[in-house]
C-alpha cells in the first residue's frame, strides 16, 4: 500500500492470535488526508483481515511527517516475513520502515557475518523475498546506535551515507561535497539535511 500511497507505516510488532497476524502500525504523511488515503488503502487490500484504529500519534517527535494515526492490522501469517526473522536470532531494535512498497528493518542479531548472510538468504529462499543488506556495524563502546526512526526518508539516507564513508570519523576520510556529488545535490542541501538529522538524534528536535 506504500508503494500506491504517499504515506508511510512504522512497524511496531506482529504477534499470532487466532491464527491470524496482528500488527500494530502508525500510518504516517505530511497530510491528514495522506493518512486517510493510506489507511483506506490498508482496509481495501486483499490482504487484509480486518483493520481497527488505536489512539493518535500526530505529536510524537519519533513519527516521520505532520499527520499519523495508530492502527492494528489483521492479516495472513503467511504474508509477513517476521517471524521468519525473529526465528533466526534478528531481533528488531527501531520500528519497522514501510514507505514506497518496501520495508527497513534495523535488528540486533549476536552471529557471525557469514552466518547472517547465510540466514538471510534461507529466508530470501523460503518466501522468495528480496533482502538487501544496507550495513552490518558493531555497537560502539557497547551501547548501542542512535536511533533514526524519526529522520525522514531523504535525511536518514544523507546520514547513513556520511556514516558509511567514514565522514564523522576524525580526521575525516570525504568531504562533505564528495557525499553531495553522490547523492547528487548541492554540498548546501548536504549539510541542511545533516544538521537536521543530528539534530534530532542528539535530542534537540
Amino acid at each position: 500500500m506504500t508503494a500506491e500511497t504517499s504515506g508511510g507505516l512504522l512497524g511496531h510488532g506482529v504477534h499470532e492470535i487466532d491464527g491470524l497476524a496482528n500488527g500494530r502500525f502508525t500510518a504516517y504523511a505530511d497530510t491528514t488526508e495522506e493518512v486517510d488515503e493510506l489507511v483506506a488503502a490498508v482496509r481495501a487490500s486483499d490482504l487484509t483481515e480486518s483493520v481497527w484504529e488505536t489512539d493518535d500519534h500526530a505529536g510524537d517527535a519519533g513519527v516521520p511527517g505532520s499527520a499519523a494515526r495508530g492502527i492494528v492490522v489483521r492479516y495472513d501469517l503467511g504474508n509477513s516475513i517476521n517471524d521468519a526473522l525473529v526465528s533466526r536470532g534478528f531481533i528488531p531494535d527501531e520500528p519497522v520502515r514501510m514507505q514506497g512498497g518496501r520495508e527497513r528493518w534495523t535488528v540486533l542479531v549476536h552471529e557471525t557475518r557469514q552466518t547472517v548472510h547465510e540466514r538471510l538468504e534461507e529466508i530470501r529462499e523460503e518466501r522468495n523475498a528480496d533482502i538487501d543488506v544496507e550495513l552490518i556495524t558493531a555497537p560502539e563502546d557497547g551501547g548501542g546506535m542512535f536511533r533514526t526512526d524519526a529522520l525522514s526518508e531523504r535525511q536518514r539516507e544523507v546520514y547513513e551515507l556520511a556514516r558509511r564513508r567514514d565522514y564523522y570519523t576524525w580526521p575525516r576520510e570525504v568531504s562533505a561535497a564528495s557525499l553531495a556529488g553522490e547523492l547528487d545535490i548541492s554540498k548546501a542541501t548536504l549539510l541542511e539535511h545533516l544538521r537536521k538529522a543530528e539534530s534530532k538524534l542528539l535530542g534537540d528536535y
